[in-house]
């Protein structure tokens, strides 16, 4: 049966602690901005001219054609900026009762950022799953299984806050929460990151040398 597909990604999610970073971290970052996505779409509404509203569409658009200038970019450096922008994103909460215009602007442009760094990842992580046990289409399965799970339940987790007339302030609490939890597990990503392009770079320079010694000798 077709079912056993799930049982076989998510045995070979348990094999890998990387791997299972990973998931986590997409499934929490995901999840945020889905929830908080329902509540921003009505605040541009309301608040953001049509042309504003369509300007940051086309900046979100911009992920394909912007990918060549990050061809050589370290994967940890994509994560080290994902992090600053959830800082970024957590710190602008406190805007929320002073400036709600300022809010909206901030809040729009971190979610393109994001949107454009998620996909530049997407890129750069395929070439580390060579070195896990999961085949990449089996990876590719796990992410977008993670991706439509953490929207379907942030969908639910909007229109339950809804429901129950959650304020705004008290609903970017939780997500702010969940927030600083998905920032300890991207920085232990990031170290992880560095610490494996490191050392390949360590092997590659040090089998140009033995290369080097072989000819001169």
């Amino acid at each position: 049966m077709a079912l056993k597909n799930y049982k076989s990604i998510f045995k070979e999610l348990k094999k890998s602690y990387f791997l299972s970073l990973q998931s986590v971290v997409l499934f929490l970052v995901t999840y945020i901005d889905w929830t908080l996505l329902p509540y921003i779409t009505k605040l541009e509404g309301t608040y953001l001219p049509v042309f504003m509203i369509s300007f940051f569409m086309l900046l979100g658009a911009l992920d394909g054609i912007i990918q060549p200038l990050f061809k050589n970019i370290k994967i940890y450096n994509i994560y080290l900026f994902t992090i600053v922008l959830d800082i970024v994103q957590i710190s602008s909460y406190f805007l929320i009762s002073h400036s709600i215009l300022i809010f909206t602007y901030i809040i729009l442009c971190i979610f393109t950022l994001q949107a454009i760094t998620f996909e530049i990842a997407r890129v750069h992580t395929v070439d580390f799953m060579q070195e896990e046990e999961i085949q990449l289409k089996d990876y590719l399965i796990l992410r977008s299984f993670m991706i439509s799970l953490a929207i379907i339940f942030g969908s639910i987790s909007a229109m339950f806050f809804d429901y129950l007339n959650i304020k705004l302030s008290n609903l970017l609490i939780y997500v702010g929460s969940l927030g600083i939890f998905a920032i300890f597990i991207q920085y232990k990503l990031y170290n992880k990151f560095k610490k494996k392009v490191t050392l390949n770079e360590v092997l590659i320079e040090k089998e140009k040398r033995d290369l080097s010694d072989k000819f001169r000798g």
